[in-house]
């Protein structure tokens, strides 16, 4: 069973305690979208200390390898494997 890594990349709004709503564009590497949105509330809410509920997903769009803008993403695409210990 092959399983292929894909990029996403979701777009959204961070909502503020200030009230005030930042826009968010992040590429996330996952197997699927469900495991891409959890990926990125979970980046943003361990950056921004941000509810779930403060962060609104407006879109959510498969990458093809040569649209990748984050280079984090870019070479964990490039490695042949990845060995967890």
């Amino acid at each position: 069973m092959t399983r292929e890594v894909k990029v996403f990349r979701i777009r959204g709004l961070m909502k503020y305690r200030t009230g005030d709503a930042q826009p968010f564009t992040i590429e996330v590497t996952a197997l699927s979208e469900e495991q891409a949105l959890e990926k990125v509330y979970s980046l943003l809410g361990s950056r921004h200390k941000l509810k779930r509920r403060n962060i609104k997903i407006q879109s959510i769009e498969e990458v093809s390898i040569e649209d990748v803008k984050s280079d984090y993403a870019r070479r964990l695409l490039e490695l042949g494997r990845l060995v967890v210990i």
